[in-house]
């Protein structure tokens, strides 16, 4: 019977109620020790388990409860939390996809230890078994203690919950207060301490005669557990107790119980709390190097301080583990780790009993728990290999060894997205090496945490002081990638400077120019003509590729993805960035896709596929924020700004300029400029952006789009000086490049400097050859306006008949304006600028769109669910929802449709 917990249970009730529909959800459930999480956890799983009864008679359906609780010693054991969970349904596994299936099996031991670098894709593997097992009915996972879940596990479970929608998946986590674990996304649910009214019901209910509640009421301030234990004792303790906290208050009570055992019980007891477990045979071996056995433990287990049953031993509650392991000396619980340590057969429990012996240097632990830490990373639980190089560091007795394991520390706490304590162990790691190699990671390591936290110039600049002091013939093996590196952060800083000092040390290097590194520098010189060749052979180079290298820093392949977008080669760019979406999707690296799609939104804007760059940068969004990157939400605005320039909401732009840190600002500046042009505010457009970006960011395709947006400005104004620095910049660039829509745009601004048809009609016959359809409109608006100026009102009106229609389809509502009144203007008798009838994309979410789309083109919902990193149930959801917005009734039906 569970007091004053009403509310607290028509809140469970109803998730499960939710899941038994088909439908998902999770909550946490949040407040102090003893306050009743855990107890009303067992009640929902005995609901749950009632339930599953009543259904297996009716319906011969199952509701399956799956159960895991986090353990204070184990809070470091990569995925021990997820062994426990998924280690009865193990079975499932071979309806995986290939990539989590592995992941999955290395987890359990069941399969390679080493599997890809992706951290997220455990997460991915997660959500498909979950929701498979949900196939057979409603599923429920029940997480206790989630504080003390090591990180791996918890990364998992929280990306599951959030991605989970249609399933019938109940996820319910129970955390203290103020313990550092968080879950962003996930609703939460903090219980309070019970009033005097339900306090009192729970004391009649044990017995406890009226005179005596008040005083244990007063003391125990509403804790159940404290209400439970003080009755118990009988308690009469006087006030000066009172401003401990109560957890403190029970834990001394436990203190006092746990004294009052017999030495030999209080041992075993130890030997319990220290192992965290409950593995009983482990206990058992253990307890033979110590004297004691199995029989010792009947004492506890008749006052009920803990249970044995099934080969586990557990504590009624973690703070009688507690009270045990904090009441013991030193000297006995280092005696307690030696024999767990020595009767243990699992290396990781044996390297961390190893540690906790360990009071100096010891080289035998070290070496242990740099073992661990090495099956660690080869599950991706970086955060638990992390602290555990970091441990053998500081117990190891060889000086090149500590700074080595404090380098990979260093870059696996980088890896599970730590940046702060990345620097500080690759801090302490540069003050001890000078191996080439270590001192490289270290570099890298230090660099990367600078561009992830926002100094990327300071990125640039760390690799090239590393190594600034190297003669050319020194520069260790390592150099080569470093100054790729520095060359693309500078690139991705806007820092001219870096890029041409990268390149002229790379070129030394190596003997030879580095063809992206050599032609980023030469358009930081101006060059565009001999930069963009150089990144064309490149582009070549890479496109011949099976796709990007997996041995390219990150930074690199940022940048060699962006390629296709600097050159114009919108063509290119798409299919890059496609197959770029692909290789994550196929390969589950989940944690690379967000750039991979922020690009091909980009891409995907430029072609006027609005729609779908929207589904794009909406997915790139929802995974930044389902995987804890939330630094790179703010980098994906650029694309929404200028979607939203386009279709003057001017309202949505400047909350994301106000958004956008000034670091990353150019996109949306940028976005800015278009949207002052559309609304006819000439003089803003005009002077955003004056001077124009330093350094790289003038050959950004959006610096380029904004140089033509500036020259029409300042035509507007009547002040064409103003634009000559701009179309000088935009002329250079067209002539070194073969897109012949930059090349059109470039036209375009010189008929409108020197007013004149003729480039008018050399651009718009370079438009004939595709892309942009934006730019094209924009064209033949200008045209039209000039031809209507010249008194030739047939042909004027032909160009803007075709401009208006193209406005329509992008949703340009202030350009639609300005075509319609132009128009109106030749002579058009009927004009109506409008947004187009609905389509039927228009009629989707981003979501739908991406489902649809896939499984028009033959996909089923098992792949699409792999590609979008959701559960098939979720898919099936979407395809439900889309079918009646789209007409259609089956996937035959979808598929003869024209989706655009």
């Amino acid at each position: 019977m569970l007091y004053g917990r009403a509310a607290e249970q028509a809140r469970l009730a109803e998730l499960l109620a939710e899941a038994r529909a088909g439908r998902s959800g999770a909550l946490l459930l949040r407040g102090e020790a003893g306050i009743g999480k855990t107890a009303l956890l067992d009640w929902l799983a005995g609901t749950a388990a009632a339930q599953a009864h009543g259904d297996a008679k009716s319906e011969g359906r199952e509701l399956r409860v799956l159960r895991v609780t986090g353990v204070e010693p184990e809070a470091d054991l990569a995925f021990g939390g997820l062994v426990q969970l998924l280690w009865p349904v193990q079975d499932r596994l071979n309806a995986l996809p290939e990539p989590q299936a592995d992941a999955l099996r290395a987890i359990l031991g069941t399969g390679r230890e080493q599997r890809g670098p992706d951290r997220f894709l455990t997460g991915l593997a997660v959500l498909t078994v979950l929701a498979d097992l949900a196939e057979d009915g409603p599923l429920l996972c029940l997480v206790d203690d989630a504080q003390w879940m090591d990180r791996a596990t918890a990364e998992a479970l929280l990306f599951a919950a959030r991605r989970l929608a249609a399933e019938g998946v109940a996820i319910v986590l129970a955390g203290r207060e103020d313990d550092g674990f968080t879950a962003p996304g996930i609703p939460e649910l903090t219980l309070p301490r019970l009033d005097f009214e339900d306090s009192s019901r729970l004391l009649a209910d044990r017995g406890r005669a009226p005179a005596l509640h008040s005083q244990i009421i007063t003391e125990s301030a509403g804790n159940p557990l404290a209400l439970i234990e003080f009755d118990a004792a009988r308690s009469d303790q006087p006030h000066q107790h009172a401003p401990l906290p109560v957890a403190d208050r029970v834990s001394s009570a436990f203190r006092a119980r746990i004294g009052g055992l017999p030495e030999r019980t209080r041992l075993m007891m130890l030997m319990a709390a220290a192992e965290g477990r409950g593995d009983l045979p482990l206990l058992l071996r253990a307890s033979e190097l110590l004297g004691v056995g199995l029989g010792d433990l009947a004492e506890a287990e008749r006052t009920g301080l803990l249970y044995v049953m099934d080969g586990t031993v557990t504590f009624r509650h973690p703070l009688i583990a507690s009270a045990t392991y904090q009441g013991a000396v030193l000297a006995r619980r280092i005696a307690v780790h030696r024999a767990l340590a020595e009767a243990a057969t699992d290396p990781d429990c044996r390297a961390r009993h190893l540690l906790a012996v360990a009071t100096g240097p010891d080289q035998e632990a070290a070496l242990e728990l740099a073992a661990a830490a090495g099956r660690a990373r080869g599950r991706t639980a970086y955060a638990a290999a992390s602290g555990l190089f970091g441990q053998a560091a500081r117990l190891t007795t060889d000086p090149r060894q500590r700074a080595s394991w404090l380098a990979e520390a260093a870059a696996l706490a980088l890896a599970a997205g730590h940046a702060a304590q990345a620097d500080q162990l690759a801090q302490e790691a540069d003050e001890l090496t000078g191996d080439p190699a270590t001192g490289a990671l270290i570099a890298s390591v230090r660099a990367a945490v600078a561009f992830e936290l926002g100094d990327r110039n300071e990125a640039a600049h760390g690799l090239l002081a590393r190594l600034g002091n190297a003669a050319p013939n020194a520069t260790p093996p390592e150099a080569s990638g470093l100054l790729r590196t520095a060359a693309a952060y500078g690139w991705l800083a806007g820092d001219a400077d870096a890029v041409r000092t990268a390149a002229a040390r790379l070129a030394t290097a190596e003997g030879a120019a580095d063809p992206l590194v050599e032609g980023l520098a030469r358009l930081c010189e101006d060059d565009a003509e001999h930069g963009l060749l150089l990144l064309t052979r490149f582009l070549e180079r890479r496109t011949g590729a099976s796709g990007p290298r997996d041995t390219d820093e990150q930074a690199v392949r940022m940048l060699a993805l962006t390629c296709g977008l600097l050159l114009g080669d919108d063509e290119a760019a798409l299919g890059l960035a496609s197959a770029e979406v692909r290789r994550c999707r196929s390969q589950g690296l989940i944690g690379e896709l967000p750039y991979a799609l922020d690009v091909l939104a980009q891409a995907q804007l430029l072609a006027g596929r609005h729609r779908d760059a929207e589904a794009a940068v909406t997915e790139a969004e929802e995974i930044a924020r389902d995987t804890g990157m939330r630094r790179r939400l703010v980098g994906l605005g650029a694309v929404r700004a200028r979607m939203a320039a386009i279709e003057g909401d001017a309202r949505r732009v400047r909350e994301l300029a106000d958004a956008t840190p000034p670091a990353l600002r150019t996109g949306v500046d940028c976005a800015l400029v278009l949207l002052d042009l559309g609304l006819g505010d000439f003089g803003s457009a005009l002077s955003r952006l004056d001077p124009p970006p330093p350094g790289p960011d003038r050959y950004t395709w959006l610096s380029l789009s904004t140089a033509a947006d500036q020259i029409e400005a300042a035509v507007r104004l009547g002040q064409p000086e103003r634009a000559e620095e701009a179309l000088r910049h935009c002329e250079s660039w067209a002539r070194a490049t073969t897109a012949p829509w930059a090349q059109a745009v470039a036209l375009r601004c010189r008929a409108l400097i020197d007013d004149r048809p003729e480039p008018y009609a050399q651009a718009l016959h370079l438009h004939e050859k595709g892309g942009r359809p934006f730019e094209r409109a924009r064209t033949e608006l200008l045209y039209g306006e000039w031809l209507r100026r010249a008194r030739r009102p047939n042909e004027a009106r032909d160009a803007l008949r075709s401009a208006l229609a193209s406005f329509e389809r992008l949703r340009a509502e202030p350009w639609m304006r300005r075509a319609a009144a132009e128009l109106r203007a030749a002579g058009e008798r009927r004009v109506a600028a409008r947004v187009p009838a609905e389509n039927l994309i228009d009629r989707l979410t981003p979501q739908e769109l991406q489902v649809v789309r896939l499984a028009r083109g033959g996909s089923s919902s098992r792949e699409i669910a792999a590609q979008l990193f959701l559960s098939r149930r979720t898919v099936e959801h979407h395809l439900y929802k889309a079918y009646p917005k789209l007409g259609v009734g089956s996937r035959r039906e979808l598929a003869l449709l024209d989706l655009g």
